[in-house]
């Protein structure tokens, strides 16, 4: 059963009620990580592999995965970290690789080809020509270099990441870029989604570290395009929406 803390902000002294995450093990069964009521929560000031995730062995099979450390937003705008008791069963000691991001899952079977009776033929585009990422900004760029490729006029990309999040945008279609070493979460993805429906514009997002299974899960169901763009600049599709798009000619 989760266990259930009382948080306190260092900042504000807010309180909190938090649960710990339950998370599915490949043999099903649910692993739920062990809080430490006893020791402060941290604010988190900077990320890294090491800090964002912790090896969690499932009591059921034996099998140790790598998930998300759990975290909470206080209302003051601080993220809060909640220590994990290490001691207790289910949760391994760090591994050596704990710097390097979890292996992707397997990325879901393409989605059925476009039926024969579509009224138009899709252009072959020319090799895509990407943007090397050195910077925050180069991911951006990137992205914006891509949804042009893809046919999308008119994108712009913003300098600084409006509170919106919308990094880049066109027309018809918005963007969200996260060049972070952390994995995008559900409430990124929520958001951008809820930004193309005000704007009657296709929602795509991008990133560097991937993102948190229940991320790509509510994408999913959102039918939210997810790219993940590595050093080079150039994007790989992780969903099938994403898949979809790709093959839609504008």
């Amino acid at each position: 059963m989760a266990d259930r803390v009382l948080v306190r902000c260092p900042v504000c002294r807010r309180e909190h009620s938090y649960t710990a995450p339950v998370y599915p093990c490949g043999c099903g069964a649910p692993i739920a990580l062990p809080l430490l009521s006893s020791a402060a929560a941290i604010q988190v000031r900077h990320r890294t592999w090491d800090g964002s995730w912790i090896s969690v062995r499932c009591p059921k099979c034996g099998r140790v995965d790598e998930w998300p450390q759990p975290e909470l937003g206080c209302g003051c705008g601080t993220t809060l970290r909640v220590p994990v008791a290490r001691g207790r069963t289910g949760v391994a000691a760090p591994s050596p690789s704990a710097d390097r991001p979890p292996a992707e899952p397997p990325l879901p079977e393409p989605a059925p080809a476009v039926p024969a009776s579509a009224s138009r033929v899709p252009v072959p585009r020319p090799a895509f020509r990407p943007v090397t990422i050195r910077t925050a900004h180069d991911a951006k760029l990137a992205a914006g270099q891509y949804l042009r490729w893809l046919g999308f006029d008119g994108i712009r990309v913003a300098e600084r990441t409006p509170t919106s999040g919308v990094d880049v945008r066109g027309p018809s279609v918005i963007a969200h870029v996260d060049p972070s070493t952390s994995p995008v979460g559900v409430r990124d993805v929520e958001t951008l989604w809820l930004n193309g429906l005000n704007d009657s514009a296709v929602a795509v997002c991008f990133a560097l570290a991937g993102y948190v299974r229940d991320a790509r899960a509510r994408a999913d169901e959102l039918r939210l395009p997810l790219f993940v763009l590595d050093l080079t600049g150039t994007p790989r599709a992780v969903n099938q929406a994403a898949e979809q798009l790709i093959r839609t000619p504008r």
